[in-house]
């Protein structure tokens, strides 16, 4: 018995899985027992070596899956054997072993099994091939989980014969295809094909089977229906939108569902609706479709924001009413859901329609003069001439407001942790979390910098086990690194306080693969602050940083660190170069603390007095267009970049790290970096410039490379310190043209931001954003879409302003894009001068805009924005009244 048990771990422990199913069929049940327990130790064994031993554990895994299946007697205990997570490698699953070794078990006990690993959510759709093996010599029904259907679908679906003639000759597809419309996420073998002639296309292959009356039609059609209304993106909801295409319903079919085309125009993404909509139009031609069912319908589709949805419903209501007139007092009402709607060419449609066949009917009069309010301003008249006085709505008395978010508050940092038990338990959530806020680890850093000096032992013995288990503890992990460089942030002065940093100091970390990346300087600097800091820890500790910022940005309180450096000298300390630079570039600029600071007396005060005159300015920017740049596939075009250029009294009078701030650089073609945005901004918070022109890079790539997630950082450079001038807007109106909508609401963000704190220049963004217009770095219709947010915030005012200035290069012709986009930033410019009552002059080439003829989107909006413009200079210059 030994010498088999040991001869069987020796099979499993090299690898044999093949030898296996002979060796097991010769043990009994108690034997297998055993033999199970030193599997058990074995697998337990693999797990505790972790990925050190991984070879090993890819060589044994399937041998050990295949002993284990052998060895247990109850059902449970092998599916849990074989769903286990460890014991499956990347090699291909050991299904014909598995069968070897689990054939002589009792029907039942396989059946068991098989519906026990279907039930599993994680493998199942993996361990198909067994599950259907499983089920063939068990004689039981196929399990139909999500696993098991996704399984099948893939397995049907690799077949070599049409997929019709696989799904005709499975045993299991009457059971399963009705599952095929019920899992929790769509099917993925589904969407597989696109080509409807594809001999392997889901859905022609399931019409073909339901044609064939293989499976139920009205359970295909009820099944898409169903899984149409629970919703889904548009591409996971396109093959099941195919399968109805291809079942063809009939008129009866498709009248007998109508509810559920009606739930679908009201509520599903826009192809959907649009397909729902079609099915419903040709019920109401074929007079399937009551009037009361068209306007429940009507009601749901002209609250749709789709102009493409909204038109067709409008043209719909067009026909039928035309067809029954006797209609008109169910169908009308339902117009005053489209008066609200933002197009004012779709308002007016809806007017047009009502005005077409409008009844005598008081009542329905009355209806739609309750919603004529709705309409723009310059509909609002027309309406009142056909429904009633009433339809103009009430006028406005009181001047406008413009409704601003609130000037962002400056924060304070709370002061350092005051006693020993609270820097540890500080630094110890820092190290341990995954987003560190600036503040908290400013306070934590100040914190173990003012401990290490009034008791440094007291304070490694509190943070030595709130850290254990970091790698830098460990003798044998830490050897082959220099802690100084491979440790991030507070976790290297932590290192020092415990007697774990290194003796020689590194000025330079592997912090980026770009030196014309911003980063680069950034980090640098902010590296070189916690190396001085985890130096003076074990040569000599500071009572406390300088550096440390007073509000949540990063910036410093000058009269703040004019006390700090008082407090410095009268205990006879010289502070830090890198930590009195640091505070030198965070501090704010108030000449009211030159004279507090010159009197301190020290070089430290003479040099914060010089930094908060003109020695503290910020670098120049100077701003170019760049060529256009080819490439292999596409051609980038010209944009604008922004250079820095030297500082020189951080040159001359600075740390060496932080020099690399000062030096004149080029606008970096790329950003390859990444990282803490407002750890970096921290860096320099009080020159919101020259942190705008090194960010311009990045955020151009979201707006012509579609990168992600790069104008996050807009929001914190507008709520950082020092001039607002041309880099921060420049930057923000690339923002407001990225391609993502996170990234184009951040700058919209940024834009609120400077507009609340009375920083914003108006025409000077309009005017970058009519050049960003002209080069084709912002595109109008996502410029409109970025404006838009602004103005529904209630900044109407302030979006036209902006407005103004950027229309003109469009009106005249200068712009790339002019015609393109262009009607949707008139409307928009309209409804803006509509809601303030703006009166200012009109933008240079409107009135020949205006002038235009046809209906274009372009010169209705244009005669609109002319006339909304000439009616509000006209209440101007009229007595002092209500507003219109």
């Amino acid at each position: 018995m030994n010498t088999t048990h040991d001869d069987l771990l020796a099979t499993v422990r090299e690898g044999r899985a093949a030898e296996l199913p002979g060796l097991l069929g010769s043990l009994d049940r108690d034997r297998r027992k055993a033999l199970l327990a030193g599997l058990k130790e074995l697998r337990g064994e693999l797990r505790a070596a972790g990925w050190a031993r991984w070879q090993e554990r890819d060589l044994m895994s399937p041998a050990l899956l295949v002993a284990g299946a052998g060895c247990h007697t109850g059902a449970a205990a092998a599916a849990a054997w074989l769903g286990a997570r460890d014991l499956r490698s990347w090699r291909q699953f050991p299904t014909d072993l598995l069968l070897d070794v689990l054939a002589d078990r009792d029907p039942k006990w396989l059946g068991d099994l098989a519906h026990r690993l279907a039930a599993r959510s994680a493998t199942a759709e993996q361990d198909y091939p067994l599950i259907s093996a499983l089920v063939r010599l068990a004689g039981c029904p196929m399990p139909t989980t999500d696993g098991c259907v996704e399984g099948w679908a893939a397995a049907v679906g690799a077949s070599h014969t049409p997929l019709a003639t696989a799904l005709r000759e499975d045993p299991y597809a009457t059971t399963l295809v009705p599952r095929l419309f019920e899992t929790a996420e769509p099917v993925r073998a589904l969407a597989g094909r696109c080509d409807p002639d594809h001999p392997h296309h889901w859905p022609a292959a399931l019409a073909a089977l339901a044609e064939a009356g293989h499976v139920d039609r009205a359970a295909l059609l009820d099944g898409c229906t169903a899984r149409l209304l629970r919703g889904g993106k548009p591409a996971q909801l396109k093959p099941y939108q195919a399968v109805l295409q291809g079942l063809r319903p009939t008129g009866a079919e498709e009248a007998e569902r109508a509810a559920d085309w009606i739930a679908l125009t009201a509520d599903a993404p826009s192809p959907v609706a649009g397909q729902a909509q079609q099915t419903l139009a040709r019920l109401a031609a074929a007079g399937r479709l009551t009037p009361r069912l068209l306007a429940e319908m009507s009601a749901a589709a002209l609250f749709r924001p789709e102009k493409k949805l909204v038109r067709a419903q409008l043209v719909l209501l067009g026909k039928e009413l035309r067809r029954d007139p006797s209609a008109a007092p169910e169908l009308l009402p339902v117009l005053g859901d489209a008066f609200g709607h933002p197009d004012t060419d779709i308002q007016e449609r809806a007017l047009n329609l009502a005005a077409a066949h409008l009844t005598d009917d008081p009542a329905l009069r009355a209806a739609l003069a309750d919603q004529a309010p709705l309409l723009s301003p310059a509909h609002r008249g027309r309406a009142a001439g056909l429904f009633g006085a009433s339809a103009g709505g009430a006028e406005d008395t009181g001047p406008y407001r413009e409704i601003l978010p609130p000037p962002p508050v400056q924060v304070p940092v709370a002061p350092a942790p005051e006693t020993v038990a609270e820097t540890v338990e500080l630094v110890a959530a820092l190290v341990n979390s995954r987003t560190v806020e600036l503040d908290e680890f400013e306070r934590a850093l100040d914190g173990l910098v003012r401990h290490s000096r009034r008791d440094r032992a007291a304070l490694a013995d509190a943070l030595g086990p709130a850290l254990a288990g970091r790698w830098w503890l460990d003798p044998e992990e830490s050897r082959y690194y220099i802690p100084s460089v491979q440790l991030p942030g507070l976790e290297q002065v932590a290192a020092a306080v415990l007697g774990a940093g290194p003796t020689r100091e590194v000025h330079r970390p592997h912090v980026s693969r770009r030196s014309d990346c911003h980063h680069t300087g950034l980090r640098l600097a902010h590296h070189a602050r916690l190396t001085e800091v985890a130096r003076r820890i074990t040569d000599r500790p500071l009572p406390f940083l300088l550096a440390t910022p007073t509000a949540q940005t990063g910036s410093l309180d000058p009269e703040v660190l004019v006390a700090r450096l008082a407090e410095y000298h009268r205990l006879g300390e010289s502070p830090a170069p890198a930590d009195f630079a640091q505070a030198l570039l965070r501090v704010r600029r108030d000449p009211a603390a030159v004279p507090g600071a010159a009197a301190l007396g020290t070089p430290e005060g003479d040099r914060l007095a010089a930094w908060l005159g003109r020695g503290g300015e910020g670098a120049p920017v100077t701003r170019r267009v760049a060529p256009a740049m080819g490439y292999r596939y596409t051609e980038e075009p010209e944009r604008i970049v922004l250079d820095t250029g030297a500082r020189p009294e951080v040159l001359r009078d600075f740390p060496n790290p932080f020099r690399e701030l000062a030096r004149p650089r080029d606008a970096a073609e790329r950003c390859w970096d990444s990282g803490d945005d407002l750890a970096l901004i921290a860096v320099l918070p009080e020159d919101r410039e020259t942190l705008a022109a090194w960010w311009l890079p990045a955020i151009t790539a979201c707006a012509v490379h579609g990168g992600r997630g790069g104008a996050a950082v807009l929001p914190r450079l507008a709520a950082a310190g020092g001039p607002a001038g041309p880099a921060l807007h420049l930057v923000i109106a690339v923002g407001l043209g990225a391609r993502h909508p996170e990234d184009r609401l951040t700058a919209v963000d940024a834009l609120l931001t400077l507009a609340a704190r009375g920083e914003l220049d108006g025409v000077r963004l309009g005017t970058d954003l009519a050049e960003l217009l002209g080069l084709g770095t912002v595109k109008p219709n996502r410029l409109a879409d970025s404006l838009r947010t602004a103005a529904a915030t209630g900044a109407h005012e302030t979006t036209w302003a902006v407005l103004a200035a950027a229309l003109p290069a469009l009106l005249t012709g200068t712009g790339s894009g002019t015609g393109v986009g262009t009607g949707e930033l008139l409307a928009l410019a309209a409804d803006c001068v509509e809601q303030s009552g703006a009166a200012t002059p009109e933008p240079a080439g409107l009135a020949a805009a205006a002038a235009g003829t046809g209906r274009s989107r372009l010169v209705t909006q244009s005669a609109r924005l002319h006339e909304a413009l000439r009616r509000n200079r006209c209440a101007a210059d009229a007595p002092a009244g209500p507003r219109p």
